[in-house]
């Protein structure tokens, strides 16, 4: 009875934007008239029940109450896909069930029939009679389609990015970003070295070889299923699945033909979705939505302290107490750690440099300035540090080498740091085991502020939000009056 009362229930919101659910009487009543021996049964498919429905949708007599009961199922798929991204990515990007439900449970005509007594007067065209218009029950299940439509609507995507989220997979991402628009990305956004780009590309290509040509094969064997009716805003164009374990062998194969070098599949899909995490904040950027943003104050970075814990720490409140003064003290010295390792890194560039060339040491920190501080793209930085092309300026920054050089610093500096407040809270005994998991622990939360770095180089033109990596630059350039 349970799924059954899911064609005589009507979920929507109040004026409030509250959900309710509101049982229509009539509904009930026709679909027990109607299905009296299946109401109850456990076999029983939403596939069986929706067929009916549609063919007595077709029928003057019964059109109207078998609309409301599709209408009443419709209601109640589009709540769980709210549910869905809620669980998938509410937390992370601020947001719930009940921030999505205005821009798609918006039919009110269920409930206006029930006031009208069947005479349903109103010419806004609701999510859910969209969903009705273009659903074929021989083609698509009303769940998949419902489901599929909710998140292709336009406003809900909409403010799915303004908060980060982009409602594409990292393989239909890659499936159709050309190669000059990944170099373009890459080059301008990313500010990768010639030599990373032309890496990407070529992954990109053996990509496109394999995975093109078996989804080409896939769409003509279904082309009978893409020939429904649409609605304008859904693209025409299949779901694409992630790549199975013989299409990335496919892949290494043809990437070590064009570069001789030799990748795992593991590899090969990790580079991918790597590739395609900055694509996907890029297409955020430029839709209007919002880069990530993270806070040494937030639950990853317990994960040092939690790594270490079993070392040092057990489960007494003393113990609890001692492993929140630690935390403590490790994210004033890991932020300092930072300071002192950007400085080191700076200092230690600047002092190459001026061997080589006094004019070169002011032009990087110029260039430094102009690209962390005031987001100035390459090719606008080298005309205001006097160079001529934008690879004369990635050649001064040496921007991967950079980091590299704020890691080992920061790391070397933490560690130290972390060997010697740890001897207040751990035995000898202890030490010796913490000693050897302290670099791996530190490793990931360094690595980490690394990555939002590299990350942020995509999207630093289009936000004043900035990473604690590019603060503690701008801070000291600062000091150094640049």
């Amino acid at each position: 009875m349970g799924a059954a009362s899911r064609y005589w229930k009507f979920i929507t919101i109040d004026a409030t934007g509250r959900r309710k659910v509101e049982e229509i009487a009539s509904a009930k009543v026709f679909l027990k008239q109607l299905f009296r021996e299946q109401i109850g049964q456990p076999d029983v498919g939403d596939a069986m029940w929706q067929r009916q429905l549609w063919r007595l949708l077709l029928q003057d007599s019964t059109r109207g109450m078998a609309d409301v009961c599709l209408r009443c199922f419709i209601s109640h798929q589009i709540e769980q896909v709210c549910v869905q991204l809620e669980t998938q990515f509410g937390r992370e990007h601020g947001f719930t069930r009940s921030d999505l439900f205005p821009f798609v449970l918006d039919d009110d005509s269920v409930l206006k029939e029930r006031e009208k007594g069947g005479k349903r007067e109103s010419n806004y065209k609701s999510l859910a009679t969209e969903i009705l218009q273009s659903f074929d029950p021989e083609r698509s299940s009303l769940a998949t389609w419902t489901t599929r439509l909710v998140k292709h609507h336009q406003e809900l995507n909409k403010f799915l990015l303004e908060r980060g989220v982009y409602l594409i997979s990292n393989w239909a991402i890659l499936n159709d970003t050309k190669r000059k628009q990944l170099q373009r990305i890459f080059s301008e956004f990313c500010r990768f070295t010639s030599v990373e780009i032309e890496r990407a590309c070529i992954l990109l290509d053996s990509y496109h070889a394999v995975y093109r040509r078996d989804r080409l094969k896939s769409r003509q064997s279904l082309r009978a299923d893409l020939t429904a009716t649409l609605p304008e805003s859904l693209p025409l164009r299949s779901r694409c699945l992630p790549p199975t374990d013989t299409q990335l062998q496919q892949i290494a194969q043809l990437f070590r033909a064009k570069t001789s070098q030799i990748l795992s599949g593991e590899s090969v899909m990790k580079e991918l979705q790597d590739m395609a995490e900055y694509l996907r904040e890029y297409r955020i950027y430029v839709r209007g939505g919002k880069p990530p943003e993270e806070s040494l104050d937030e639950p990853n970075n317990r994960e040092f302290a939690v790594s270490i814990k079993a070392n040092i720490f057990g489960s007494t409140l003393e113990e609890r107490e001692e492993e929140t003064e630690f935390l403590k003290l490790y994210r004033d010295s890991f932020e300092k750690s930072l300071d002192e390792a950007v400085k080191g890194a700076i200092a230690s560039r600047i002092s190459l440099l001026q061997r080589q060339n006094s004019q070169a040491s002011q032009q990087f920190l110029l260039a430094l300035n102009l690209f962390h501080c005031q987001a100035k793209s390459m090719a606008e930085i080298a005309s205001l540090v006097g160079l001529q092309a934008q690879y004369q300026v990635t050649r001064l920054l040496k921007l991967k080498e950079f980091r590299s050089d704020v890691r080992q610093q920061m790391l070397k500096l933490l560690r130290n740091w972390v060997l010697e407040k740890a001897t207040a809270y751990a035995d000898p005994e202890q030490l010796q085991t913490l000693s050897e998991r302290v670099d791996t622990a530190l490793d990931e939360q360094i690595t980490a502020i690394i990555q939002q770095a590299e990350a942020e180089a995509c999207t630093a033109k289009k936000t004043s939000v900035k990473s604690l990596f590019t603060e503690k630059i701008c801070q000291h350039l600062q000091e150094l009056k640049f």
